[in-house]
C-alpha cells in the first residue's frame, strides 16, 4: 500500500469479469505531470475505452483546476471514445457535517453534469468508511454486464429451483456484487459489503498457508450459507432457511447451473 505523496503520474490496473481491465491513473493534483502525460498519450490513454471512473476529492479547494481536467479529460473521452459512459466518485464525503452532505453532493453533482452534456453519467458520493465505496464500485460492475437481464432472470430461476432465501453472484476478483435474487426480505442493506469484506480476510488468511479458497457452508440456527466456487469469474453465494434440504442437493444444483451461468458471464469478456 502506497502511504506517501503521488510525486509523479502512477499508473496501474485491475482484471476483473475475464478479460476487463480497469487502468488507473493518479496524478496526484500534479499539474506538470498531468498535462505531459496526458496530452502526450492521450489517444493511446482515451482510445477504446467502455467507461471513465473519475474521482473528485470534496475537500480540494482549486476547484477550477479540478473542473479544467476533468474537462480535459471529457473532451479525449469524445475524440477517441465517443459511446463511453462516465462514473463520478465526490469522495471524502464523512469529511463533510452529515447535515450538509446532501447538499454539498447535489451542488457538486450539478457542476459535473453540465458539463458531462450527453455522455451518460453517474454521480456516487462515497467513502471509507462505509458502504458507499463499495456500493458504488458494484454498480459500475453491473454496468459493464450486457445481458444482464437475462442474466438476473436466469438467476431468479436458480433462487426458485433451489427453494433459497437469497443467491448472490460476486466478481471473483473482487467481491464485488454482480447480481443477487432476494425472495425473502433482508433487514440489513448492507448485508452484501460485510460479506464481502468476510470473505477477503478469509481469502487473504488462505493465501498466507498458500491455501487456495474454492468456498465455505456457514450454519446456524436460522440459516445456511453456501458460498462456492461459480463460474470462471464468479463466486456464488445461496442462503437458505429451510434446513429439510440437504446441502448435497444444493452443491448438486451449483454444478448442474455452472454452464448456464458460464455462457452469461462470459459475455462479457
Amino acid at each position: 500500500m502506497r502511504l506517501g505523496p503521488t510525486l509523479d503520474v502512477e499508473h496501474s490496473h485491475v482484471r476483473f469479469l475475464g478479460n476487463l481491465v480497469l487502468n488507473l491513473w493518479d496524478c496526484g493534483g500534479q499539474d506538470a505531470f498531468y498535462e505531459n502525460y496526458f496530452e502526450s498519450q492521450r489517444d493511446h490513454i482515451f482510445r477504446s475505452v467502455e467507461l471513465l471512473i473519475y474521482v473528485f476529492d470534496i475537500e480540494s479547494r482549486e476547484i477550477d483546476k479540478d473542473m479544467a481536467h476533468f474537462d480535459g479529460c471529457l473532451e479525449a473521452i469524445d475524440q477517441n471514445s465517443s459511446n463511453a459512459k462516465v462514473f463520478v466518485l465526490i469522495h471524502k464525503m464523512d469529511l463533510v457535517p452529515e447535515d450538509q452532505r446532501e447538499r454539498v453532493f447535489n451542488q457538486k453533482k450539478e457542476m459535473i453534469l453540465e458539463r458531462t452534456g450527453q455522455l451518460p453519467t453517474v454521480c456516487f458520493g462515497t467513502s471509507i468508511w462505509d458502504e458507499t465505496l463499495y456500493r458504488a464500485w458494484s454498480s459500475i460492475v453491473y454496468s459493464l454486464i450486457p445481458n444482464m437481464q437475462d442474466l438476473e432472470k436466469h438467476l431468479n430461476s436458480f433462487c426458485s429451483i433451489c427453494s433459497a432465501d437469497e443467491v448472490v453472484l460476486f466478481e471473483r476478483a473482487t467481491f464485488l456484487v454482480i447480481s443477487h435474487a432476494t425472495h425473502t426480505n433482508h433487514r440489513d442493506i448492507h448485508r452484501f459489503e460485510k460479506i464481502s469484506n468476510i470473505i477477503k480476510q478469509f481469502k487473504l488468511s488462505c493465501s498466507k498457508t498458500q491455501a487456495q479458497f474454492q468456498g465455505m457452508e456457514v450454519r446456524n440456527s436460522n440459516f445456511t450459507a453456501f458460498i462456492d466456487f461459480f463460474t470462471a469469474n464468479t463466486y456464488i453465494m445461496i442462503i437458505m432457511s429451510d434446513d429439510s434440504i440437504q446441502p448435497a442437493t444444493i452443491h448438486l444444483n451449483i454444478k448442474a447451473a455452472r454452464p448456464v451461468f458460464e455462457e452469461h458471464v462470459q459475455q462479457t469478456s
